[in-house]
């Protein structure tokens, strides 16, 4: 049977107008799609929008987070015998490790895994926003999610304080040197944790590369400075801080914070570690931001 003849256009393309609307309204631009991306990962991260299961572990951790801060508070506002709070303002961090990691472990990849997993980072810039807008949202979200996490218990911190009507000023001042601390250490973390994250579409993966790189080198660290405590080796405890994002925070806020390390005996590192742990922080921040946008740009996406 031959093949039935298709419609005659006597060689001319004709468009049928099949009744959609033309879209009138404005275009908002790179600008608008970053921020709308910045918005929606900042909620990711404590499972805002998201189902009840996601709010689960980031909720529980950030009450344990606070809870902790709370307690201190409440001892020192009826204890009646207290000139100060029990601990440090910059040490809470330090304290709260495992809770950090945690929740950074937990989250980085919730931000980043599952955009490659899925495939839908083309979606992203198949509107007006590039690479680069991709990877400042993801990470200034990330950032952002991490200074309410650290950053709250301080308050918390601050207010029991207040009061018990402990010195104003010096509160005051150690509350402010260790919000910048906490700034730090969320810039820093959160860089290193979403390079890791991005390297596996897979969540899980993702998951425990970004603890096991934050324990790891926590502990090896921790390991040195002990023993070069242990040998005499003094001047080994500060240099050792630059093998850990946790102690390197440590070593800043000890340096230029006037806090107090929390190294073996308190030894304070020296002034050019200090400045070698910034220079350090820095980089690092800086060269994760570079490689995580080469990743993308690998990828293909």
């Amino acid at each position: 049977m031959p093949p039935r003849p298709g419609p005659q256009t006597n060689g001319t393309d004709v468009i049928h107008d099949i009744g959609y609307r033309h879209y009138d309204g404005p275009r908002l631009g790179r600008g608008y799609a970053r921020r709308s991306l910045y918005v929606q990962s900042l909620r990711g991260a404590y499972g805002l929008g998201r189902s009840a299961k996601s709010k689960v572990l980031p909720m529980i951790l950030y009450g344990l987070m606070c809870l902790v801060a709370l307690i201190i508070a409440a001892v020192a506002i009826y204890s009646g015998t207290m000139k100060k709070l029990p601990i440090e303002y910059t040490d809470y961090a330090q304290i709260m490790t495992l809770v950090v990691y945690l929740y950074l472990g937990s989250q980085a990849p919730q931000s980043v895994s599952r955009d490659l997993r899925f495939k839908s980072v083309p979606l992203y810039f198949s509107r007006p926003i590039e690479r680069v807008d991709y990877v400042s949202a993801k990470y200034a979200a990330l950032s952002t999610a991490m200074f309410i996490f650290t950053a709250s218990p301080l308050l918390l911190l601050y207010l029991g304080s207040l009061l018990a009507k402990f010195d104003f000023a010096d509160n005051t001042k150690w509350f402010l040197q260790a919000l910048v601390g906490a700034a730090l250490m969320s810039l820093l973390f959160s860089a290193l944790a979403l390079l890791i994250a991005a390297l596996t579409p897979r969540r899980g993966f993702g998951v425990a590369a970004v603890i096991a790189v934050f324990f790891v080198t926590y502990g090896a660290a921790g390991a040195i400075m002990g023993i070069s405590y242990d040998q005499g080796e003094y001047d080994v405890i500060g240099w050792a801080a630059l093998g850990s994002p946790t102690w390197l925070v440590d070593s800043i806020q000890a340096t230029f914070l006037g806090a107090q390390a929390n190294t073996p005996e308190n030894i304070e590192p020296s002034t050019a570690a200090g400045i070698a742990a910034l220079a350090v922080c820095f980089a690092v921040i800086a060269g994760c931001f570079a490689l995580l946008l080469r990743r993308y740009r690998k990828a293909g996406l």
